[in-house]
């Protein structure tokens, strides 16, 4: 990561990422661990495209697919006895929504491009609260 990536990142966690921390804190119901491997989700040449697609791709579904979770009392026990962290990375390109997430041994992986199909949210809330449906 070069130094325009790097002021992006810290421009990102300081400007708009504590606002959607608090999102996912309040749609999970606890502060869930965020483990963001930030260094793998830039391409330089998309970087103009970051404030817009970050929280499209990465953010926005995991709010979402936790709020439709958490719904009912079910869900937020069931939520909050399985999830112990999550992943955000992206180490494989993934595009498409339904390979770009997994959950294992309580660990909530978004392995994703994070540029490609961003206005896809909807897509991506789907294919979440599917998995996390099937898995918890």
């Amino acid at each position: 990561m070069g130094l325009k990536e790097k002021r992006f990142t810290k421009t990102f966690q300081e400007e708009q990422f504590p606002q959607l921390k608090t999102q996912i804190i309040e749609a999970v119901g606890f502060d869930v661990p965020l483990a963001i491997e930030w260094e793998t989700l830039f391409e330089d040449r998309f970087l103009h495209l970051y404030n817009d697609s970050y929280p499209k791709i990465y953010f926005l579904p995991l709010i979402e697919a936790f709020k439709a979770i958490t719904a009912d009392e079910m869900g937020k026990e069931a939520l909050a006895e399985s999830l112990r962290e999550v992943r955000i990375t992206n180490t494989k390109d993934h595009h498409n929504p339904t390979n770009a997430y997994s959950f294992a041994e309580g660990v909530l992986t978004v392995d994703h491009s994070p540029i490609l199909n961003a206005d896809n949210v909807e897509e991506r809330v789907k294919v979440l609260t599917d998995l996390l449906e099937s898995n918890l």
